[in-house]
């Protein structure tokens, strides 16, 4: 079976009982181009345009009409959480600062499993755990995580990024120019 469309879970028709459930992992979703085997044996080729990130709700459409909800599967995540607030928040600000993929939830931060980061936040002051549980960590600031030249939003994404140099560099201007 092959799938060349997603569809945007904002975008999904409500009949989602017509969509089958499709368990994907926060690595799987993010592929573009994969192959999956069923647990009834079909192989399910998923072809979307390169740099496609799947989430929690989308529908993925089949050459002959069958229809796919994805869902996150659990997978093994290490669960953060404290009592203190301020350590929660510092816990968010030292991972986010080394780029990692972070779930934020009511009360907790979510991680992939990493000993060196553990050690870190222990000594940040809050706690963590493993657990198996469905990893929807942030997509990033403008909605698509890191970006590349080939992405959809990217055009977008450096336009807004090139008005903001400009009016910066229009209300400070750089005290020494160039020639």
């Amino acid at each position: 079976m092959l799938i060349r469309t997603l569809i945007p879970a904002a975008n999904c028709a409500q009949d989602a009982l017509a969509a089958h459930a499709l368990e994907l992992n926060n690595a799987q979703r993010q592929r573009s181009r994969q192959l999956l085997v069923l647990e009834d044996g079909r192989e399910l080729a998923i072809a979307l345009p390169p740099g496609t990130h799947m989430q929690t709700g989308d529908q993925l459409i089949a050459d002959d009409g069958f229809r796919f909800e994805v869902c996150a599967a659990a997978e093994t995540v290490l669960r953060i959480h404290s009592n203190n607030p301020t350590n929660l928040l510092r816990a968010a600000y030292h991972l986010g600062n080394r780029h990692v993929a972070v779930e934020v939830g009511d009360g907790y931060l979510a991680i992939e499993p990493d000993s060196v980061l553990r050690d870190m936040l222990h000594l940040i002051g809050v706690d963590s755990q493993i657990v198996d549980a469905p990893f929807q960590p942030e997509s990033g600031a403008y909605g698509g995580g890191h970006k590349h030249g080939h992405d959809a939003s990217f055009a977008d994404d450096y336009q807004l990024a090139q008005t903001l140099f400009a009016a910066h560099a229009h209300d400070h201007p750089h005290p020494h120019p160039h020639e």
